[in-house]
């Protein structure tokens, strides 16, 4: 061939040949598990990853119908419905699902998966689905570690605990001698102090159990008003030392009853009204009020605090989140108490949701059903 002659190599990249083995190479490199089928369910491709998360070999599944080769159960152990699988709903809605779930492996072991499942469109009909998961047992298992810990550690510190609380209350009461003022008010704070470092152990243990999914619900028929007047006057004393108005107001004569965990239901009252306490300055009003639903109730607790600035506002309910106008205005918090309301409420079949502006305040709003469901419900997020 004559010098300065146009010459092109061959690049097998761009033949078909090449093409389907570069699409095979970039499938199997994806690194979480991922399948393939056509519009009829049947497994069509399968990568080594998902090969490896279900403990099958490629033969094994190939060609096999979806559903009857990935078998999908609940938590429980449970066979999960055809219809509220993951793949069927991308199918039906033509778009994207993503969900949790748990898929069993070749030898029965059920595993803890973040499932995402997209229909593959072409001319507007689907010709086919493809599925992308994650297995989760790795973090499953360092979050039971973690909150076999705090659970431990929890009952640990508390011991101590009540140990200073007791002695220091017997000091300030005058049983082991005559203290001086300056004295009683040291050991005042002490309390204080301890009285928090329980309120935190308490916090740490409940969201300890919502997460591990063991909160039990003890349902009875319980009135409402006289809960919220329960928790109200709890919490008197300390909106007066703010000069706080707490009030409470009902929309309805009748005493409104419900099926519904007492415990429970004052946990989260007791956490929104702190809450609205914290973070409403002097001279603030806080308003409690009770309505009925055609579901069952609605709560609101209304503060003229400090609000939520709106880019803090999608993530409230988010562990040991704080806002940063809160953080100015109170230290002390760590973040917890509203992501354990969210999941006390998700444990009594309740909504919860707030509608806040920054400087002007804050109402968060409860939903509750005439009856709590008495079946564990899945943990929160």
């Amino acid at each position: 061939m004559p010098n300065g002659a146009n010459t092109q190599s061959f690049d097998p990249t761009f033949s078909p040949q090449g093409e389907r083995l570069m699409a095979e190479t970039l499938f199997n490199s994806i690194g979480d598990g991922a399948i393939t089928t056509d519009e009829f369910g049947r497994i069509t491709r399968i990568n080594t990853t998902a090969l490896k998360i279900l403990g099958f070999k490629e033969h094994e599944v190939l060609g096999a119908w979806f559903p009857s080769k990935i078998i999908a159960v609940t938590e429980d152990g449970r066979s999960v419905n055809l219809i509220d699988r993951a793949i069927t709903k991308a199918f039906l809605v033509g778009r994207a699902i993503s969900e949790k779930a748990y898929y069993l492996k070749k030898n029965g072991q059920k595993i803890p998966l973040d499932v995402t499942v997209s229909p593959i469109i072409m001319r507007g009909k689907p010709i086919g689905a493809l599925e992308v998961f994650r297995d989760k047992t790795m973090e499953y298992e360092i979050d039971r570690m973690k909150s076999e810990f705090i659970t431990l550690a929890s009952h640990q510190l508390r011991t101590p605990l009540t140990a200073i609380k007791t002695y220091t209350h017997m000091i300030v009461d005058g049983y082991v001698g005559t203290i001086s003022p300056a004295q009683k008010k040291s050991m005042q704070t002490i309390i204080s102090a301890t009285n928090r470092m329980n309120e935190l152990i308490s916090t740490l243990l409940n969201v300890t159990r919502i997460e591990s999914g063991s909160v039990e619900i003890a349902a009875k028929e319980v009135n409402v008003e006289k809960i919220i007047q329960e928790v109200r006057s709890e919490h008197l004393h300390l909106a007066s030392e703010k000069k706080i108005r707490l009030e409470y107001n009902k929309l309805n004569q009748a005493s409104p009853l419900l099926n519904t965990d007492t415990l429970l239901l004052k946990e989260v009252l007791a956490n929104l009204i702190t809450n609205a306490i914290k973070y409403t300055p002097q001279n603030g009003k806080i308003m409690i009020t009770l309505r009925p639903s055609r579901q069952g109730i609605l709560i609101s607790v209304q503060d003229t605090g400090f609000g939520i600035p709106k880019y803090s506002q999608d993530q409230i309910f988010t562990k040991f989140y704080r806002a940063s106008n809160a953080l100015k205005q109170e230290t002390t918090g760590i973040g917890l108490g509203l992501y354990l309301v969210k999941g006390l409420v998700k444990q009594l079949g309740g909504k919860i949701w707030f509608e806040s502006q920054e400087n002007k305040g804050t109402s968060f709003f409860l939903a509750l059903p005439k009856t709590a469901p008495t079946k564990k419900v899945t943990p929160v997020d």
